[in-house]
């Protein structure tokens, strides 16, 4: 069992404080984009906090995956871009950073809908485990964890964050 505690709420403060950053070049005001779905509840929370009447883009990494053949089309929401991308400056939003995978997905199903001037990418945890040349402009943590385990955003109703560490199921072995 692992001892692993992250304070998500902790961190999602230092993702608010990096940010608020961004938005201090008035000629790049960044649009925030989430990575459906632990990243779409970022950029929601994120929209309120800042006081952003902006709408928020949700990026689904379902038709771009390289293991679509596998998984099969994911019920991780729908793309809603409600903005145009063209010449946009983009913060993209997603929860876990682990193998890249997903983000690759999410940067090639952005590029259908358009050709931004930027896109910054920021998460609350990096896990390491890379397996393409993806890397975050923030990370607001840093973890290593076996490959076997999951890390995940959680949300309560009232909007608060934590995260959710899975260990792997143990079978039993089938009697002979």
């Amino acid at each position: 069992m692992s001892s692993l505690v992250l304070d998500a709420e902790a961190l999602y403060a230092d993702l608010l404080h990096g940010i608020r950053q961004q938005f201090a070049a008035p000629d790049k005001r960044p649009r925030l984009v989430g990575v459906a779905s632990g990243g779409a509840w970022l950029a929601q929370r994120l929209q309120k906090d800042l006081g952003l009447p902006d709408d928020i883009g949700i990026l689904s990494s379902s038709m771009h995956r390289d293991d679509f053949s596998q998984r099969g089309l994911s019920s991780g929401g729908q793309t809603v871009l409600p903005f145009d991308v063209n010449g946009a400056h983009l913060i993209v939003l997603d929860d876990v950073l682990y193998t890249g995978r997903t983000l690759r997905a999410v940067l090639n199903e952005l590029f259908d809908y358009g050709r931004p001037a930027s896109v910054k990418l920021m998460v609350l945890v990096d896990r390491g485990g890379r397996e393409l040349p993806v890397q975050a402009d923030l990370a607001v943590a840093r973890v290593t964890l076996p490959a076997t385990q999951t890390l995940e955003l959680a949300r309560t109703a009232d909007g608060r964050f934590s995260f959710q560490l899975q260990e792997p199921t143990q079978h039993p072995q089938d009697p002979a």
